[in-house]
């Protein structure tokens, strides 16, 4: 008995169909899931294909990172609302599995090579390993060729008349997702500094500080190590200063905040002193402006972003400009966009985390985040100015679930305007049984 037959045997057994709605559901929810989390933030879907990008060496096609994030996101979400609902029963699987073919063995060679430590296949929502990222690749491949076999022995939610219509409205949803997420901020923010986190520690007072409450760190051959002012080690013995940061704040590494876990920032000065207690000060108002890629920010920018400042100031709130640029680069542009505000330097990845945005905007009080947005998303500057309330018309959670219901709704009338005319037949049409 040959395969072939022995599928044709097997497509009509009910186990076979059920598995089958199985296979659909599990591998079309995992596209879903995918492509909706790289849709929610574009931002870090672009930085993360950079980092694919470099790692192969390409680095000159580091300028279409946004497009292949959000052309990735758009096509792993549609392909999965179409492989769930059974549409396409057979080109829907083809396409999943010529996917698979590509992205099942650029996760092998990150598994044995490591050159990128997080594969971002659901962006920020989950992390998985590069070995695990890999087993699940193989499980969807396995999935996606049993529905090649026996996809078509099932039904779909949808039939072929519309078929087009399930993907277009599925095109929209993501796209809109993915819209907000870039010209605004995510829609869900996965990422450890929400609103709502309070940057530094409030029981902190800077006329308390003394010398004694910080850490400095060295390096010796290579290896860094920390001491108290009490401990300095002996530059004549080879040890070059490195940074210092306060010993209650941790530096780099891990700090909880109301049973969260999340990395603790630090801002440096031009010579590499970690002054982040100095510039946040908990009893003020703080406008942080970010610049992850100054030297792509444009010049026609800088107005809108004086005229924040000038705002800002009558407000009586302190403006901060936080970038990983150069020295050279970030006095460049305080030539260039004539900015009176003052530039501190962050890493690249801890300024990402905070907010999406090139540049962005994040508004503090007593420490605490209250908004962010990116600055072409926020209105007009007009003094006098309530900040407090300059960036809360961006409701996310209240645009996310609109769109949610809309899209969903849509897909319900669609299966009805479908399905009603056989629902019908079979109602009132049933053929009379013959003699």
């Amino acid at each position: 008995m040959t395969i072939k037959a022995i599928i044709n045997a097997v497509k009509g057994e009910k186990w076979c169909l059920v598995l089958t709605m199985l296979m659909r559901l599990t591998v079309g929810g995992v596209f879903i899931f995918s492509g909706f989390t790289k849709a929610i933030d574009p931002w870090g879907g672009s930085y993360k294909i950079t980092d694919y990008l470099s790692a192969l060496g390409l680095t000159e096609w580091t300028d279409t990172a946004l497009f292949i994030a959000v052309a990735l996101a758009v096509i792993e979400f549609v392909l999965g609302v179409v492989i769930a609902v059974g549409a396409y029963r057979r080109s829907g699987p083809i396409v999943a599995l010529l996917l698979m073919l590509v992205m099942t063995p650029l996760t092998l060679w990150l598994a044995v090579t490591d050159a990128v430590p997080d594969c971002g296949c659901f962006g920020d929502a989950l992390h998985l390993s590069n070995w695990a990222t890999f087993g699940k690749n193989v499980l969807l491949l396995l999935g996606i060729i049993y529905l090649l076999l026996f996809n078509k022995s099932l039904r779909g939610v949808y039939g072929p008349a519309v078929h087009w219509a399930v993907m277009a409205l599925s095109f929209v949803f993501v796209m809109a997702v993915a819209y907000y997420g870039y010209f605004t901020q995510p829609l869900i923010d996965y990422r450890p500094y929400p609103v709502g986190t309070r940057l530094v520690s409030s029981t902190i007072e800077d006329s308390e500080e003394g010398e004694d409450d910080f850490i400095f760190v060295y390096s010796k051959d290579g290896e860094q190590h920390e001491f108290t002012i009490d401990s300095l080690p002996d530059e004549e013995d080879g040890w070059e200063y490195v940074t210092r940061y306060h010993a209650r704040r941790p530096h780099g590494k891990v700090i909880v905040q109301n049973g969260n876990s999340q990395p603790g920032i630090a801002i440096l000065d031009e010579v590499g002193n970690d002054i982040t207690i100095d510039v946040l000060s908990d009893s003020r108002r703080t406008v942080l402006l970010l610049f992850p890629d100054l030297p792509q920010v444009g010049v026609v920018n800088s107005f809108a972003l004086n005229e924040l400042n000038d705002a800002a100031l009558v407000a009586d709130a302190d403006v901060i400009g936080l970038t990983p640029a150069t020295s050279e680069e970030i006095e460049q542009w305080k030539d260039v966009s004539m900015a009176s505000y003052p530039i501190y330097n962050m890493d690249d990845s801890e300024l990402k985390m905070i907010a999406r945005g090139n540049p962005a905007v994040v508004y503090l009080e007593d420490g605490v985040i209250k908004w962010k947005r990116t600055l072409d998303s926020l209105d007009d500057v007009e003094q006098p100015i309530e900040l407090s309330e300059m960036g809360k018309d961006y409701d996310a959670d209240s645009i996310l679930t609109s769109l949610m219901l809309a899209y969903l709704t849509a897909m319900l009338i669609l299966v009805v305007i479908n399905r009603t005319h056989l629902l019908i037949k079979r109602l009132f049409f049933k053929k009379k049984p013959t003699n």
